[in-house]
């Protein structure tokens, strides 16, 4: 029986490298900050909702279309995890005055509070994840990260 080939990535491939490792720091970051939001009840791309949510300033709301070009990750139905916050009792949504066939989003009073209540430890988590980097290092960090964005 032939024996089956070793798949490799050549060991100074600096593109391979970087991208198993960015994706190792991804992972790490990303499951601390699950355990967080999991222990209030709610899920990262919820809680990017409510973020986007109390960060925009038409106290009306904002149409989902609107949630969907300011989360930071791409989530897939929109809608429906805005169903879920609502049955949560965090957002609500009202019509549109500008256009019948629209919705907007806000959050609720309960809503605005779970975002407050994480303010301290979503911030203190960022801390114990970076805080051991220069600010020069986290500007470097950013840089680097930006520019492998912009092929």
């Amino acid at each position: 029986m032939p024996k089956a080939p070793h798949i490799q990535t050549p060991k100074e491939d600096p593109e391979a490298i970087a991208y198993v490792e960015l994706v190792r720091t991804h992972e790490m970051l990303c499951s601390e900050f699950a355990q967080l939001f999991k222990s209030r009840g709610i899920s990262q791309s919820q809680y990017n909702c409510l973020r986007t949510l109390a960060l925009q300033k038409d106290p009306r709301g904002i149409r989902i279309q609107a949630i969907r070009e300011r989360l930071i990750n791409r989530v897939p139905d929109v809608t429906r995890l805005v169903d879920r916050l609502e049955e949560a009792g965090l957002v609500e949504r009202t019509p549109d005055p500008t256009d019948r066939r629209a919705t907007l989003v806000r959050l609720t009073a309960k809503g605005h509070q779970t975002v407050l209540s994480l303010d301290e430890p979503v911030n203190s988590l960022h801390r114990t994840q970076l805080g051991h980097l220069t600010k020069k290092d986290l500007r470097e960090l950013t840089r680097l990260l930006v520019h492998a964005r912009e092929r």
